[in-house]
């Protein structure tokens, strides 16, 4: 093993030197900063437009069976009152007034009919917000402020919750534990085809043959998988960086919400418990990866099974409303123990605080005792796959060799 940290240094070094490398480490940031400005603007437009639509003036007239609205209110609004269903629609048809309201007796069992001059599909739901405004005021004229304020939706709640006689924010102590499960996320969406093809380059270039000579297939095999969580970790922290570094210029400008630390809650049993199965996870992903471009003679070849990783791995996030509501369903415990669906299981159900002390300590012993193994099969794999350039291994020759 004396030649493993060439190997690290040389896998990192020719790795960082790649142009690819670095785009694919800085583009992240760059379309998630594109998103949240786009959404940003987007927003900002669509609340200057509804500004603009409640300014917008435009003549009614109003038929109210229901005797609930204040005539006063309607004429302060620039409306008026007809008892001429039909000639009202026909002044709205031939444009003598933009708009007319017809409010049933029985609100409760009938609609409203609008009918309005079309002025665009956007603007169209003016009328659609002052039928209902007129109604909503006239209302509240008619009751007192507690009731008014029931009826607006403005009441205020300050809620507290407490575990164990401490209060406690579930949503805050997730923040924490929760990181883990969003950087495993992001480095094997990111990472997982450079893991992948970590073993296929040499032999694809024909040069495995003298790599060999002089390296044994363990120690070449464990070099890589250790270089690639070194530089798994450079694509974190080159990501980091500009994210943080934008949030910190441009947070007044884009109206982001600021974030303080302080009041983020840091318990270190379920910190330490997210770090150990975020670690476990990624070598053992890192290890199956490594193992499926080892016994692959191609790129190409190999490429058809990372849909597959990618499915038992990510498939889980399709059952997340049972990780919250129950934790002790049977789909819930199959998804947490099964070593290729578990990271995700176990990292979300750390986070919200589900996943139980003895649960935890069985899950990383089998993630550890998984990833020991598959990187074991991953040295195995490539001392028999490392020369075969036109065919797959098949399980019998990994098994018991040829």
């Amino acid at each position: 093993m004396y030649n493993l940290s060439t190997v690290i240094r040389f896998e990192v070094i020719r790795t960082v030197k790649k142009k690819m490398f670095w785009i694919m480490a800085f583009l992240f940031p760059v379309v998630v900063a594109g998103m949240f400005t786009i959404v940003f603007f987007s927003n900002s437009a669509t609340s200057d437009a509804l500004k603009d639509t409640e300014k917008q003036k435009f003549s009614f007239a109003i038929k109210d069976d229901t005797a609930q609205i204040d005539p006063s209110l309607i004429n302060a609004m620039g409306g008026t009152t007809t008892s001429d269903v039909d000639g009202a629609i026909r002044d709205v048809k031939s444009g003598k007034i933009d708009a007319f309201f017809h409010y049933p007796k029985e609100l409760s069992t009938q609609q409203i009919d609008i009918y309005g001059r079309d002025v665009g599909l956007f603007d169209n739901g003016r009328y659609d917000g002052v039928a209902r405004s007129i109604l909503t005021l006239s209302a509240s004229q008619s009751v007192d402020i507690n009731t008014r304020t029931i009826l607006q939706g403005e009441i205020r709640i300050h809620s507290q919750t407490y575990k164990d006689g401490q209060p406690y924010d579930g949503m805050k102590q997730l923040i924490a534990p929760g990181v883990f499960l969003l950087l495993f996320y992001i480095l094997i969406a990111m990472f997982g085809n450079q893991m992948l093809n970590s073993t296929i380059e040499e032999k694809e270039n024909r040069v495995i043959e003298m790599i060999l000579t002089t390296i044994e297939a363990r120690t070449l095999i464990i070099g890589k998988i250790i270089s690639l969580i070194v530089l798994a970790f450079i694509q974190i922290i080159a990501i980091l960086i500009p994210i943080v570094a934008l949030y910190l210029t441009m947070r007044e400008k884009l109206e982001l919400p600021g974030i303080d630390l302080t009041s983020i809650p840091l318990d270190p049993i379920r910190i330490g418990i997210g770090f150990v199965l975020f670690i476990a996870s990624f070598i053992l992903f890192t290890g199956l990866l490594v193992t499926v471009g080892a016994a692959s003679p191609t790129a190409k070849e190999a490429g058809g099974f990372l849909g597959v990783v990618m499915m038992m791995l990510f498939g889980p996030l399709y059952a997340v409303s049972l990780f919250v509501s129950a934790p002790q369903s049977g789909i819930v415990q199959f998804l947490s123990f099964f070593p290729f669906t578990a990271p995700i299981p176990l990292l979300l159900r750390n986070a919200v605080g589900n996943l139980s002390y003895t649960e935890a300590i069985i899950a990383i012993v089998i993630l550890s005792a998984s990833a020991a193994i598959v990187i074991s099969l991953a040295v195995r794999v490539f001392q028999y796959g490392a020369l075969e350039y036109s065919r797959r291994l098949n399980l019998r020759e990994i098994i018991i060799g040829r």
